[in-house]
């Protein structure tokens, strides 16, 4: 979603952070790259190197091709999704989509069983009033080349009313969608139907509260983890099957401080965490996944190697000493001043 806020909000935390190197410091300095990892499989922080990408909103590891990443534009871009390679940064491929209408506030991507893609066109610029949202399904390409390719379009609504959404997660196992909607007081993981349909409506319900202003979501490719992110700090949960997909909090994820976070993946291999975010040349982080590993048991610390921050507490990470507390209590004041300006505004 095109936010008027964004612009200031990057200019105020950068303002904030101009000591910043003795507090990113304090907080622990990112991971380049992965200890030991293949650049070629996917593991490793890139920067992405598209001029085309400018707001890169949802990012995907592609199964079919290791190594490389979808992402996509957040608005008024067009039908397209961007592979990029993640050992040197570029495209190696655009996708036009067909068969669908004029994509309106595309924010997520996922991958199901059978490297079907699925996108989100679930952002809601009015603030939660569009009547209904949209969700496109594609094959997965088998070459990486720019060609087009036809979509499915589905019409999706709420059960309780229209929302602004920007997280949209495909089980690996099940194929079922789920999208998490986006409110500053935390909202909720919202269940589709069993099948989409593409001839009727599809109503997503809420089944679980996420304590999060999630901007992204991802499944591990095992389907046992659900991580969720915002801004400034990340939750993984336990996927239980057996309960209905009741999800049960695991852990804080460590969320690095680069830009404005908006999308997150799991490594094809399901042992590390991609973070991104908008803007031109914008980075892709690699954090290792709590536990070890997508199938690993989630604790109450943040994922090594990062900065992190959270929202009541999320992604504070474990005893760090007072450096690791004065980087949390300047993000927090680098929250509260963008909540801040952003009240302003609305009330202006």
């Amino acid at each position: 979603m095109r936010r008027p806020l964004a612009p200031l909000a990057a200019a105020t935390t950068a303002a904030l952070f101009a000591a910043p190197v003795l507090l990113v410091g304090a907080l622990g300095a990112p991971a380049a790259a992965a200890d030991g990892a293949d650049a070629g499989a996917g593991n490793d922080s890139f920067t992405i190197q598209d001029p085309r990408i400018t707001e890169s909103s949802g990012l995907a590891a592609s199964r079919l091709h290791p190594g490389v990443y979808w992402t996509h534009n957040d608005s008024d871009d067009g039908p397209y999704l961007y592979a990029v390679d993640s050992a040197t940064g570029e495209t190696v491929a655009r996708i036009t989509l067909t068969g669908i209408g004029n994509p309106r506030d595309v924010e997520a991507i996922s991958i199901g069983p059978d490297d079907r893609i699925f996108v989100g066109d679930i952002g809601d610029n009015l603030g939660g009033t569009w009547p209904h949202v949209w969700i496109y399904e594609l094959p997965e390409p088998k070459e990486l080349r720019d060609q087009t390719v036809r979509a499915t379009q589905y019409v999706v609504t709420y059960s309780d009313g229209a929302r602004d959404a920007e997280s949209l997660v495909v089980h690996p196992k099940t194929g079922r969608v789920y999208i998490v909607d986006k409110k500053e007081e935390g909202g909720h993981l919202y269940e589709g139907p069993a099948e989409l349909s593409a001839s009727g409506g599809n109503v997503f319900r809420p089944i679980a509260p996420v304590d999060l202003w999630a901007t992204d979501a991802a499944f591990s490719p095992d389907g046992r983890q659900l991580a969720v992110r915002s801004y400034f700090g990340g939750i993984q949960y336990a996927w239980d099957d057996a309960t209905d997909g009741k999800i049960e909090r695991k852990g804080r994820l460590g969320v690095p401080l680069a830009g404005q976070g908006e999308s997150v993946s799991y490594s094809a291999d399901g042992s590390r965490l991609m973070y991104g975010s908008e803007g031109e040349q914008s980075p892709v982080e690699s954090r290792e996944v709590p536990g070890g590993g997508a199938g690993g048991e989630g604790g109450e610390s943040s994922a090594g190697g990062g900065s992190s921050a959270g929202e009541d507490g999320d992604g504070a990470g474990g005893d760090g000493g007072d450096g690791l507390k004065v980087g949390v209590i300047v993000v927090i004041v680098v929250g509260a001043v963008l909540l801040g300006l952003r009240r302003l505004f609305r009330r202006n």
